[in-house]
């Protein structure tokens, strides 16, 4: 499964904890976007569990986009960066 992660956090503490869990489940490729390519439904549950327990639900905004692979083929991009890793992205 793929996932797509965007968030818009107020608080920097707060924001440094989302994106210190992130990076142990996919690649950042914006400011506040990661795609995370070897998810599991399991690790994508603890994945959310990770993020939900740093966040205030009052204030911060965290989306998680599942995208199938013929999707996250089609992903195009301007500028620097690398198309999506499609090695271990399975399907939806």
């Amino acid at each position: 499964m793929f996932i797509l992660v965007c968030f818009d956090i107020v608080d920097d503490r707060v924001r440094y904890r989302v994106v210190k869990t992130l990076k142990g489940y996919g690649v950042r490729v914006q400011k506040s976007v990661f795609e995370c390519s070897d998810m599991t439904e399991h690790r994508f549950l603890k994945l959310m569990a990770d993020v939900e327990k740093h966040i205030d639900h009052g204030e911060d905004t965290v989306r998680y986009y599942p995208l199938c692979r013929a999707c996250v083929r089609g992903v195009e991009f301007s500028g620097t960066g690398r198309p999506p890793n499609m090695d271990r992205c399975m399907t939806v």
